[in-house]
């Protein structure tokens, strides 16, 4: 979609944009049997005044079905940057002999007169369509809108769709018509995806065009009232903090346009009622420019914890969380803490799931799990089932003659092994366990254990990935940005400690040893985060395993151990897969 589809999708929301030129029969009419016209639009840049179109592409529908299609290049009468060309693939020579905005825009008149005007992000569309038609004298008889970003952000949850930026809708909804960075093709996966979201309001009794506008949200005057609070905010990546009234910090989010993003909250379009009263609160907004993404990221976790805004639902204490810990006991057992130590994996965000899985590994290792200090005792001895001890519950390291030292550390070894990803032997067992209650046919204690065992192996897998970013003191990483430039990241322990941009034709090099040299210093701490937040490494991880990322230096290798859990990520989305199927079914 041209300029407007360059960033994370969340853009300046439009709504039904007024009621004038709909008379009552179309308000009550059938949205199947109103005519809709689904425009797109190519420009020079972003800005309605000062931009230019250069490409036009519409579709006219009604009744599920395409009735008409309209597409033109347009002269702007000036350059197209770089970027544009690269973005969209169209050039100077292109549009050499196009007509001019004057001619084409009549044209479109008069195509989409009597339908409805829609178009993903209609202010952008709508503002420069408007423009040009005032700034022409042509009239404009178009008085609403509809907007396929307000409508998804209605029907579709965060969950379903992080972002509403076309590409991810058509991915969402599987269209024929991929969007491609041209008019047509992009106005024509919107069709598809608008045909997709009616169908969804249709499910929730919404069928006429006047059902519709009262399904969508609309602009609240006291919201857009306070607009003017993003108006100083650059259009650059970063985070952005909403103050209120006491100059408490009422809610922390990041962007790729800080002043587009930061505008979207004043148009009513986010259906949330907590964001609206927290915008109602705001008395300013802040913001930190940032590098790139993952740096407005980085800064966004830790912002969450400095301040723990009371309008955020992510974590404002990412320190927090349980571990499981092998004690320092003469005859070690796993027990849940909240601090970790060098032999222990975590976070896991449910204490009791941290008992499940100290009871699960213990279990496969045969570690004792009584509660009894051992002192400076010379041996355990919890008694087995056939030497008088208890038939269920007891010991796992319960046994028919008392376990010296040289007995019990092996198994110590064991537990050691299977945290840290050097041996796999104890999964192995969980789950010939697995199969042994399958064949006993016992299925209700075999789908217990499958779950216990995949959440043991998703724990496993995920400590041992951030921890084998986390050991290292010094990595370098270099991403392609939009601009074929390079986004670049210094991470030291597990911590983002210098972000920076060579932007396309500057060499990266000096620019990466420039970036080393102020970076952060981290000094790793205790465990096997080596004391970095799980959230901030794992954002980390995302990034730097990513297809596109390089490598640019590293002081030791970036390497996973041999029998990690992640070699059985696989089994463990089965399982997954297995418990939710009757959830759906149901």
């Amino acid at each position: 979609m041209g300029i407007k589809a360059v960033g994370d999708g969340q853009l300046s929301f439009s709504d039904l944009d007024g009621d004038a030129g709909l008379d009552d029969d179309d308000f009550d009419r059938s949205l199947f049997d109103t005519t809709m016209v689904v425009v797109d639009l190519e420009t020079t840049g972003g800005s309605a005044a000062n931009d230019e179109i250069t490409e036009i592409g519409a579709v006219k529908i009604r009744g599920g079905e395409v009735i008409g299609e309209f597409a033109t290049l347009v002269d702007p009468g000036c350059p197209i940057p770089l970027k544009i060309v690269t973005l969209t693939g169209i050039t100077e020579a292109m549009v050499a002999d196009a007509p001019m905005i004057g001619e084409v825009l009549s044209s479109f008149v008069e195509f989409a007169r009597g339908a409805i005007l829609v178009a993903h992000n209609a202010r952008f569309d709508m503002g420069f369509l408007r423009h040009n038609a005032r700034a022409l004298g042509i009239e404009w008889p178009f008085d609403t809108s509809l907007c396929t970003v307000t409508l998804a952000r209605r029907v579709l949850t965060r969950e379903e769709a992080p972002s509403v930026r076309l590409s991810v809708l058509a991915d969402l909804f599987n269209v024929s018509v991929r969007p491609t960075h041209r008019a047509l093709d992009d106005a024509r996966a919107t069709v598809e995806v608008l045909h997709h979201l009616l169908e969804r309001v249709g499910n929730q009794g919404v069928g006429t065009y006047r059902e519709l506008t009262a399904y969508l949200p609309r602009t609240n005057p006291r919201l857009r009232a306070k607009r003017s609070m993003a108006q100083s905010l650059p259009a650059r990546p970063g985070v952005y903090l909403f103050r209120g009234p006491s100059d408490e910090v009422l809610y922390v989010g990041t962007a790729v346009d800080l002043r587009r993003r930061v505008s979207s909250y004043f148009t009513g379009s986010d259906p949330r009622p907590r964001m609206s009263e927290m915008v109602g609160l705001a008395t300013r907004v802040d913001h930190i420019e940032c590098a790139h993404g993952l740096e407005a990221g980085v800064r966004e976790l830790r912002l969450l914890a400095a301040h723990a805004p009371a309008y955020n639902r992510r974590s404002t204490q990412p320190h927090r969380g349980w571990w499981v810990v092998l004690t320092g006991e003469r005859f070690p057992r796993l027990k849940v803490s909240r601090t970790p130590t060098e032999d222990s994996i975590g976070p896991i965000g449910n204490r009791t799931t941290a008992a499940t899985i100290a009871d699960m590994l213990a279990a496969a290792t045969g570690l004792r799990s009584c509660t009894t200090r051992s002192g400076s005792a010379s041996h355990h001895w919890c008694r087995s089932e056939a030497a008088g001890g208890p038939r269920i519950g007891g010991c796992h390291a319960a046994s028919d003659r008392p376990l010296t030292l040289p007995d019990y550390l092996p198994r110590v070894s064991a537990v050691r092994d299977v945290m840290t990803g050097d041996s796999d032997v104890a999964l192995a067992t969980l789950t010939d366990r697995l199969t042994h209650l399958s064949e006993m046919q016992m299925f209700e204690s075999a789908a217990r254990h499958r779950d216990r065992l995949s959440a043991t192996i998703d724990v496993l897998a995920r400590c041992q990935r951030l921890s084998a970013l986390n050991r290292i003191a010094e990595l370098v990483v270099a991403r392609r940005d939009e601009q074929h430039g390079w986004e670049l990241a210094v991470i030291r322990h597990g911590r983002l400690a210098g972000a920076g941009v060579a932007r396309r034709g500057v060499p990266p090099m000096p620019v990466v040893d420039t970036l080393v040299a102020a970076a952060e210093t981290v000094l790793p701490g205790v465990g096997p985060l080596f004391g970095a937040p799980a959230e901030e490494s794992a954002l980390l991880y995302r990034w730097v395993t990513e297809p596109g990322a390089r490598i640019v230096g590293a002081s030791e290798p970036f390497v996973l151990p041999g029998a990690c859990a992640q070699r059985w990520s696989a089994w463990s989305r089965v399982a997954h897969d297995a418990r939710e199927s009757p959830r759906r079914a149901g």
